[in-house]
């Protein structure tokens, strides 16, 4: 058994070396790194078994290597012998093709020869004609050189004298011959000059306007660049340098030829002086036949043949200035140009004067800048136009305002003066963002409700036209800085036309509550477009952003139109006091001398709550806080006057308990509403010393003194200041004068009472009598007419507040108001006696009782 064990062992070993070489060639069969495997082997201890297996593996390529080269030997050399053939046939091919050339070229030579022979001929055919061209062209040049040599040089030497006197008779008459050859050649000219004189002048301002346009587009560049470098972000391709060499004179070809000519040919005939006149006359009766304007056509439409037409004829002037000699002088080319200067502005302002369309003039003024521009590229001063141009700015952006003002009063005529509810996304894009009027940078669901009405994106867009129309007028051959001119008809459309507008919808529109708060929300939108305005202006008269936001660089109309909502905030709070008013009337039904009291409020107060609360809710989503706070203050407090008026009523003649505890109710319920309305709000925010509940202060301290048990306590100080403060001593007076409680019956003193009713009788009657003994302004009165002197700066009717009267103090005895501390100044009554202090600027009021 023991012999055996190791050959029973054996396969499982070579069954594991067999596994790891399947494994081994699958890793080398994929390319992958055997690295590992190496560390792995070397690490182990165990490097030979590797060794090994790469030997196996390299051995079983072998044999496969020998198997594939056996099986493939016969293709391999069957192959080669196809490779050797093809490789004999294409050189034959080469040398067939060799020979071909070769005799290709034999028999193509004398075709070249040929060629070329017929090419110089060509060549001198084309020589032979512009000779002949030229020597046509050149006739009467070479004849006056003949006939000039005869004079000089020929004709003393003749020795025939008849044939020397027919030779000086026919050169007078030649030279006479040659020039009007010449001058007809020249009249020809002046025709097709003149023709061409406006396609000329186009091409010109055509130039003019791609120059512009190239400056604009760099500006633009420009502007993005520094825009860009603002948020640190520079693109490369922001900057390039365009290198742009543009001949004018190649651009605008004109042949002057003939000019040269007839100009050379009379100096020559010595007529010199005589041509620089004719040409002179004839150029200047052209200039004012291009000067006269056609009445049969309208000025719109002639204006550009008019200005093309003379800015081709002074191109070409410039170009015989330059080239000519002395055919032209300057100051010839002077006179000419003020001829036309004078001309084109008188005819500007006629035109201008009775143009009234703003559209109209924006075409005309944009055309002329670019006469200008192209006339001052040739030298020509063109500085009267722009001042043309310059007088009539103020009447452009007067008629431009003039169709502001129509078309905004149009937009707010039409407009219902509801939230705007914006439906689509594009909707949204075109009226708010376009616009900066978003609260927020993320886009809300739809269908989304703004918190203006439609006339605001309207007023905007025609503000943003204005804009753009303005500065189109200004730029090119205005003021360099123009946005200071573009600033100032800014404001004037804001202030006069868009303000204006709103101003005369609240005071004179036939508006709602809703309507007028929703102006009022308008209003405040408005005011914060200014600051996008403003910048649109600057972006577009090249202004950098930060000088326009420095401070006091805005637009005065922001502060006209914070002004203009506290105007319409007055207006609304009119027109909601006029719908209390309404509710309130409702107080006249109200059962003043009732016995019976109820829990439930009146129908009135229901009805205020109900306005109320539609009131702030509508209020809130479209005004700010601030705004909210003040419509709420301003109703409540007019509620709780009304309701005291109500009391003061001359209508009113007597109330009862009954009556003022249903007042109370009412009260209750405001107050609750109130107090709930200015949480939930969010008016709590706002840190306001005073709440809408405070604003019924007057109206609950009136109804709280009347319910009381002791109302007499009101005439004292101390419980006043606590707790009837708000109350105004004559108010109280007049209104307790009306109270009368108990029944008036006859013989009311047999008939039993309550005690409890008794004792508040009995303090409301202890308080109408002190009230009635109190008289302010009667005191006062005598005071000032008695004792004039006795006061060093005059006291007001604050001094005589009743916080000023006390309890009679134990001096009150004829003894001590005599003494050196205090003298009587005047005794009103037995019960009441002024005393003035030593100090004169305090003054003591002491009830002395009888």
């Amino acid at each position: 058994m023991m012999l055996h064990a190791p050959s029973k062992r054996r396969p499982a070993i070579e069954n594991v070396e067999g596994g790891v070489d399947v494994v081994l060639a699958t890793s080398i069969g994929n390319g992958e790194d055997l690295g590992p495997a190496v560390r792995h082997a070397f690490e182990s201890g165990k490097p030979e078994t590797l060794v090994h297996q790469l030997r196996n593996f390299a051995k079983k390529k072998e044999i496969e290597i020998e198997e594939l080269c056996k099986l493939h030997y016969e293709d391999f050399i069957v192959a080669v012998d196809e490779l050797r053939g093809v490789l004999v046939d294409a050189d034959e091919l080469k040398s067939l093709l060799s020979n071909e050339n070769l005799r290709l070229q034999g028999v193509a030579t004398g075709s070249l020869l040929n060629l070329e022979e017929l090419l110089e001929l060509y060549s001198i055919k084309k020589n032979v004609s512009e000779a002949m061209k030229t020597l046509k062209v050149r006739t009467f040049y070479h004849a006056v050189k003949i006939l000039d040599l005869i004079e000089k040089d020929y004709i003393q030497n003749t020795p025939l004298r008849a044939f020397k006197k027919v030779i000086e008779k026919q050169i007078p008459t030649l030279k006479k011959h040659i020039e009007k050859k010449v001058c007809s050649e020249f009249n020809d000219w002046l025709v097709h000059i003149r023709s061409a004189a406006r396609e000329i002048g186009q091409l010109a301002i055509g130039q003019a306007s791609a120059a512009r346009q190239r400056e604009e587009e760099k500006r633009s560049r420009q502007r993005e660049a520094i825009e860009q470098s603002r948020f640190g972000v520079v693109g490369d391709s922001l900057y390039s340098l365009d290198i742009e060499l543009i001949d004018d004179d190649s651009v605008l070809e004109f042949d002057l030829t003939p000019v040269y000519r007839a100009h050379h040919i009379h100096t020559c005939l010595g007529f010199k002086a005589k041509f620089h006149e004719y040409y002179y006359k004839n150029r200047l009766m052209q200039l004012n036949l291009d000067l006269q304007i056609s009445s049969a056509q309208a000025f719109l439409e002639s204006h550009q043949p008019f200005f093309a037409q003379i800015a081709g004829f002074f191109i070409v002037e410039n170009r015989v200035l330059r080239t000519a000699g002395e055919l032209l002088s300057e100051s010839q080319v002077e006179t000419l140009w003020e001829t036309a200067i004078g001309k084109m502005t008188a005819v500007l302002e006629n035109q201008f004067s009775r143009t009234d369309t703003t559209s109209h003039l924006l075409l005309i003024k944009d055309f002329v800048t670019l006469l200008s521009a192209t006339l001052s590229r040739h030298g020509y001063r063109a500085a009267p136009l722009i001042q043309v141009l310059n007088s009539s700015r103020d009447k452009y952006h007067d008629l431009l305002i003039s169709e502001c003002r129509k078309q905004i009063r149009d937009i707010l005529a039409s407009d219902d003066f509801e939230q705007m509810v914006i439906k689509k996304e594009y909707e949204y894009n075109m009226n708010v963002l376009s616009f900066q009027l978003q609260s927020s940078d993320t886009v809300p669901a739809f269908p989304y409700v703004a918190p203006f009405s439609s006339s605001v994106p309207d007023s905007c867009r025609i503000v943003r036209s204005f804009i753009e129309d303005s500065v189109s007028y200004l730029s090119y051959g205005g003021p360099i800085n123009f946005y200071d001119v573009v600033k100032k008809y800014l404001d004037k459309l804001m202030i006069e036309v868009l303000n204006a507008a709103l101003l005369s919808m609240i005071h004179t529109g036939n508006i709602g509550v809703s309507q007028a708060m929703q102006i009022a929300a308008n209003i405040a939108v408005l005011e914060c477009t200014c600051d996008m305005f403003l910048c649109q202006a600057a972006r577009l008269c090249s202004v950098p952003l930060r000088l326009v936001k420095r401070p006091n660089a805005g637009l005065a109309a922001k502060a006209v139109f914070k002004a203009s909502q506290n105007a319409a905030y007055t207006a609304l709070m009119h027109l909601i006091d006029s719908k209390l008013d309404d509710h309130l009337a409702l107080l006249n039904n109200i059962n003043w001398i009732a016995d019976d009291s109820t829990e439930n409020p009146n129908e009135y107060a229901n009805e205020l709550v109900v306005f109320l609360d539609n009131l702030i809710s509508t209020a809130q989503q479209i005004l700010s806080l601030e705004a909210v706070y003040k419509i709420g203050i301003g109703a409540l407090s007019h509620i709780s006057d009304s309701i005291v008026v109500a009391f003061l009523s001359d209508n009113l003649k007597r109330f009862t308990l009954s009556a003022v505890v249903g007042i109370g109710n009412d009260v209750r319920v405001l107050e609750s509403f109130a107090e709930e309305s200015f949480q939930n709000s969010g008016l709590i925010d706002l840190n306001k010393d005073r709440s809408f509940k405070d604003c019924l202060i007057e109206s609950r301290q009136l109804v709280n003194l009347l319910l009381s048990n002791q109302p007499e306590n009101f005439m004292n100080p101390v419980i006043r200041e606590k707790n009837y403060g708000a109350l105004d001593y004559k108010k109280v007076a007049n209104v307790c004068e009306k109270f009368k409680d108990a029944p008036d019956r006859l013989f009311g003193s047999l008939s039993r009472g309550n005690a409890k009713q008794d004792a508040r009788k009995k303090s409301m009657d202890m308080l109408k009598r002190r009230l009635k003994d109190f008289k302010l302004p009667k005191l006062w009165k005598l005071i000032l007419r008695f004792h004039p002197r006795s006061f060093k700066r005059p006291i007001s009717s604050s001094a005589f507040m009743p916080t000023t009267i006390i309890n009679p103090p134990s001096w009150h005895r004829p003894r001590l108001a005599m003494s050196k501390t205090r003298r009587p100044i005047f005794q009103i009554s037995a019960s009441l006696t002024i005393y003035m202090s030593d100090h004169v600027d305090q003054l003591l009021l002491v009830t002395v009782s009888l």
